[in-house]
This record gives structure tokens, C-alpha cells and sequence, in this order.
């Protein structure tokens, strides 16, 4: 089969594209004709920026969409033909998507409602995913309450508008001035313009009690800001700025309840994705989970893609590789 994998760690010239052997699915795993794949965070894991066990010839691609081709007879509930979705491969031993078959463990893979456009949901899945997991597994998330949300126009940051709206919170957000008609439209209160000087004084007046969840998308992580936004059990997930070494307002956070939370999608059990896609699926069945703007391409642009991502060139975009583009 056609792939795009790589030998070795590195920059996004070590990809290749070309044949390697087929997979083989175990008795409690599906093999799925891959449709489609993306670009996201699977580039940590190709530049060995986030270490995980890798075997070589390394398939890249954590996100896919096909149809189920065969199935393990422990892997019971899927049919042949069937359209189906995973957003957990390339890491921790699993070879990825990138390619025109892939093996999926039956428990991280899910049903893709009928009607959906499979592009559209390819390019969503791992930023809805980790908005869910943010918001609900690790924020704690409870109706009424105030939520912001910084760089709300971004891939995570959008569906984190979309979802906490449709949970019932009050959002505030904070996005470029000519984002701000993007972000009311997914479900925002309030966008301030992030530029702005006086934005603190303002987040302050919006939220006079406090903010009782935050989440930057864009991984500044101040902490010593954005814990004095809180309310008392206000809490901070990190979700992103990996290379940061924020001051940590120790007593602000044991004086007032609040707390600070980490973590990536990368460690998230099968039942916590499982229940995200239970949401995620809902929500595509809805048509309430859309990207902004997508870009179509072969699975052999893969190289090219990824270097386009590290230089910033695809901000507000995604890249959807297609198998049947090549």
C-alpha cells in the first residue's frame, strides 16, 4: 500500500511517500480503508518533540476517516462498508492514518454519521476532541458557569467556543479584532480583542466574580495574569506552550481554591476518548462541528504539508490529505 512514513525522526524532510507492506489487524482490531488524514499534532511525534514509542518504517497521522474493511472477530459491532472515524494512531506503538489502510484498535474507533461530509470531519476530530476533554474531563465544566477562552479562532479554541456554549456556559473570549463576528457566531458573549492594552481591566469588568475556567489555546500561559482572572475554585487547564516556564502565584492559587491543570490528548484512556466521541458524534450528526477553512490534498503532499504547518503557514486552516489523490 501507499504511505507517507518516515525512517527516522527529524524535520519534515525525513517523510517519504511510497509502498510499504500492508497492515494486519489482530483479533480485536479493524482495518480501515482510510479515506482521509490531517495535519496536528502528529508533527511532535514525527520531530520526536513529544516522545512516545515509535517502530520504523513509521506510518505518521493521528486523525482518520474511511470504511471498514475487516474486522477481527473480537472486534464485534462494525460492518464492512461501514464509515467510521479515529483520532488516536501514531503514538504509543500505533502505527498512524497517513496511509491507505490502518489498523484501529475497536475501542477507539467510532461511527461517522450519515450525511457528514468526510473532509469536514477528518479536520475537526482532534481539535473537538481535545476541546472535550479540556472543558469536561479536566476543567471540570458545570452549566452557568463563565468560561474564557484565548485565541478563540483557532482550530481548539473554536470548537472550546462551540462546545462550552453548547454546555450552557457563559463564554468570553479573546481572538484578533477581525475574528470577532467568527467567534460570536460559534456561541460568544463577549470577544476582546486580544491586543488590546487595557484587556485585562476588561476581562476583570466582564467577569467581576471571577473566571471559573480558562483555557489558552495559544500556550502564553501567564500564569500570574490569568490566576488572578479566577474565581474562588476558578481553574486553568494548560492545553498547549510546552516550552513555557510561567511564574507559578503559589499563594493566590491555595488562598482562593483554584487550580491548575495539564494535560495532552495524547494520554487520554480509550474510555475518556470514547466518551468525547459519543459528544463528537452527536454534534457532527447536529452539523454543529464544521472547520473554518480546509485544504485538500494528496496523501503525497504529506512532506510538504507539515513544513507548511512548523513555518505558521496554515493558520486558520486545515489540511486534509486525501488517499485517492495520490
Amino acid at each position: 500500500m501507499r504511505a507517507a512514513f518516515i525512517e527516522e525522526l527529524g524535520a519534515p524532510d525525513v517523510i517519504r511517500y511510497g509502498e510499504i507492506a500492508a497492515p494486519r489487524p489482530g483479533p480485536t482490531d479493524v482495518l480501515v480503508d482510510v479515506e482521509a488524514t490531517t495535519v496536528s499534532v502528529d508533527t511532535f511525534v514525527r520531530s520526536g518533540a513529544f516522545r512516545t514509542h515509535v517502530d520504523f518504517p513509521f506510518v505518521i497521522g493521528r486523525d482518520l476517516v474511511g470504511t471498514v474493511a475487516a474486522a477481527g472477530p473480537g472486534a464485534t459491532g462494525f460492518r464492512v462498508g461501514e464509515r467510521v472515524w479515529c483520532n488516536s494512531l501514531g503514538h504509543e506503538g500505533r502505527q498512524g492514518a497517513a496511509a491507505q489502510q490502518a489498523v484501529v484498535a475497536a475501542d477507539r474507533l467510532y461511527p461517522l454519521p450519515g450525511g457528514v461530509d468526510p473532509w469536514e470531519a477528518v479536520a475537526v476530530l482532534h481539535p473537538a476532541a481535545t476541546a472535550y476533554l479540556a472543558l469536561f474531563t479536566h476543567g471540570h465544566l458545570r452549566v452557568g458557569e463563565t468560561v474564557l477562552v484565548a485565541g478563540a479562532a483557532g482550530h481548539v479554541g473554536s470548537a472550546l467556543v462551540t462546545l462550552a456554549a453548547r454546555a450552557g456556559a457563559r463564554v468570553l473570549t479573546t481572538a484578533a479584532a477581525g475574528d470577532a463576528r467568527y467567534c460570536a457566531d460559534l456561541g460568544a458573549d463577549q470577544v476582546l480583542d486580544y491586543r488590546d492594552p487595557d484587556l485585562v481591566r476588561k476581562l476583570r469588568q466582564a467577569a467581576p466574580p471571577g473566571v471559573d475556567l480558562y483555557l489558552d489555546t495559544a500556550g502564553v500561559n501567564d500564569l500570574d495574569t490569568t490566576v488572578g482572572l479566577l474565581a474562588r475554585r476558578g481553574r486553568v487547564v494548560l492545553l498547549a506552550g510546552a516550552g513555557t516556564r510561567p511564574v507559578l502565584p503559589a499563594g493566590a492559587l491555595y488562598v482562593n481554591d483554584r487550580s491548575v491543570i495539564g494535560f495532552v490528548i495524547s494520554h487520554a484512556t480509550s474510555g475518556e476518548l470514547a466518551e468525547a466521541a459519543a459528544c463528537l458524534v452527536d454534534l457532527l450528526g447536529r452539523r454543529a462541528l464544521r472547520p473554518r477553512r480546509i485544504e485538500v490534498r494528496p496523501l503525497s503532499a504529506a512532506r510538504e504539508v507539515h513544513a507548511r504547518m512548523e513555518k505558521g503557514e496554515l493558520r486558520g486552516v486545515r489540511a486534509v490529505l486525501r488517499t485517492d489523490l495520490g
